[in-house]
């Protein structure tokens, strides 16, 4: 008796990508084949963060040649045994190579290599980012063929859904039994998007069979050319710098640049006399010194959700057609530390005085519908504070610590440059803002403390020091393993008190 083998098909996508639509396409091309089809489904807990998974197999056979046998299809994949696998994303395709899914002799493996940051990732105090080139050559290697790349940059282009690329791809490289016209009739079937999402499939067809096509044209920088100031530092520093004094001067003025680019000269210079021709020192200090100056505060938030670009990216991540009204609601959560970051100093102080103890009584959760007037112009008057912002005590806080910093830096640039490196690298533990810009500061002035109250003999010593409590610092968000590494008292535990809400018995 002739043996039949099913093509087995993985879908590993995020909740709101279409993963259900793609797989009820690969259900109807396969009935216009006549072919015996059956799939489930694993669905996420969340759109957009929950990983949802499907699986198919397909008897690319026509009924009328089983001769009335009906063929017993699995319920769920086996590792290795799979002919196509399909991600939505970069690390779901490391997540099923890393299940054994993929087999190097059987597995064609189709991948989006664009990345929505895992919360792992989002949570780590420094750059908790996974490595995508390992990833990719892991992708190369386990699997028989792989055609990665960036389906995201496409589905916008065309406006369309993710799950038409992947479809595309698919159909395109030939493991599908399915003919192209019937994916595409699957499609019209579907009566959803159909013009948009034939786009996609198209879009992601032709960039398997021919290779990339239709590439959206390169951006220019909005600088091509430096600014005279900007062109005089050392070439290694030129693009940081200049990056830095654009960011500077976006979040503030040209006047609070000119003060960015004063500071990087400070360093540019000592550093300049240690014939260091990469100028590391240098090069941290501009990244980090500006990143610290485009600080987080309310005013910035609200500069930053009412920009033209934004609103265009959130209209082209939710696929809205042009002209079509979009509902955009913003959830926030001021507290007492927003409040008072935008208060003068001496206010500021007494506001937390007055509240001491009950930070949390401010803290409301707000549904801003900034779609309306109201809610807009609300946001439009938060950004409008930009010229108060160097009266506010957040400014005045972060700069002291700014100053203190890049004096420890230039202080050690004199006789150890190996230590200054590793106090510019401390710029990364400040970000953020709330409680976790608080610990940045705290950690950060620990260590200068203890940089402060020595007097090194041996700089190798002192710089493995400041190097092993950085990165204690990034490790612990409680701050205990940097305490034991510097020496000091553990802190005490955080306080999170508890409140106990008794229900109301209905009548």
């Amino acid at each position: 008796m002739k043996q039949f083998q099913p093509i087995s098909i993985l879908v590993a996508a995020l909740g709101g990508e279409g993963g259900g639509v793609l797989a009820d396409w690969v259900i109807s091309a396969a009935a216009h084949h006549d072919f015996p089809v059956q799939s489930t489904s694993v669905p996420g807990v969340a759109q957009r963060t929950g990983a949802t998974t499907y699986y198919l197999e397909v008897l690319p056979v026509p009924r009328s040649e089983l001769n009335g046998r009906e063929p017993v299809f699995s319920l769920t994949p086996t590792p290795g045994s799979l002919d196509i696998v399909a991600a939505s994303e970069l690390i779901e395709a490391g997540r099923v190579l890393q299940g054994g899914y993929v087999h190097a002799k059987r597995t064609t493996l189709i991948a989006s290599t664009h990345r929505e940051y895992a919360i792992a990732e989002k949570m780590a105090m420094g750059d908790g980012r996974f490595d995508t080139r390992r990833l990719s050559d892991a992708a190369n290697k386990m699997a028989q063929r792989a055609f990665l790349f960036d389906m995201r940059a496409l589905a916008w282009q065309h406006g369309c859904v993710i799950n038409t690329l992947m479809f595309g791809a698919m159909a395109g490289s030939g493991v599908l039994p399915f003919s192209r016209e019937a994916c595409e009739n699957a499609i019209r079937e579907s009566g959803k998007s159909v013009e948009a999402s034939l786009r996609g499939f198209a879009a992601g067809f032709e960039h398997v069979t021919r290779g990339p096509v239709d590439a959206a044209p390169a951006v220019p920088h909005k600088a091509t050319r430096h600014p005279q100031r900007v062109q005089r530092l050392p070439a290694p520093v030129q693009a940081l710098a200049g990056a830095g004094a654009r960011h500077t001067a976006d979040f503030q003025n040209a006047k609070y640049a000119d003060l960015y680019l004063d500071r990087c000269e400070s360093v540019i210079a000592l550093e300049a006399e240690q014939h260091a021709s990469a100028m590391p020192v240098s090069c941290e200090t501009a990244r980090y010194l500006a990143l610290w100056m485009g600080y987080e505060d309310v005013i910035r938030v609200a500069d930053l959700k009412t920009r033209r670009d934004r609103l265009a990216r959130v209209r082209r991540e939710v696929s809205a057609k042009q002209g079509e009204p979009l509902r955009l609601t913003e959830y926030l959560k001021p507290g007492l530390d927003e409040i008072c970051s935008v208060l003068p100093t001496g206010l500021a102080g007494w506001m937390r005085k007055r509240y001491k103890g009950r930070e949390n009584a401010l803290s409301v959760g707000l549904h801003m519908r900034t779609d309306t007037v109201s809610g807009f112009l609300l946001l439009c008057a938060l950004r409008s504070l930009r010229p108060w912002r160097p009266r506010s005590s957040r400014y005045a806080v972060e700069q002291q610590m700014m100053e203190r910093w890049l004096a420890a830096i230039r202080r050690a640039m004199v006789r150890a440059p190996g230590l200054a490196h590793e106090l510019a690298l401390c710029g990364n533990l400040v970000k953020g803002y709330g409680e976790t810009s608080e610990r940045g500061h705290r950690n950060l002035g620990a260590i200068l403390s203890d940089f402060e109250g020595r007097q090194p003999i041996d700089f190798e010593a002192h710089e493995a020091r400041v190097r092993e409590a950085r990165i204690a610092a990034l490790a612990d968000p409680e701050g205990r393993t940097l305490a034991q590494s510097l020496g000091l008292p553990p802190p005490p535990p955080k306080v999170h008190p508890i409140r106990i809400v008794r229900r109301t018995r209905g009548v």
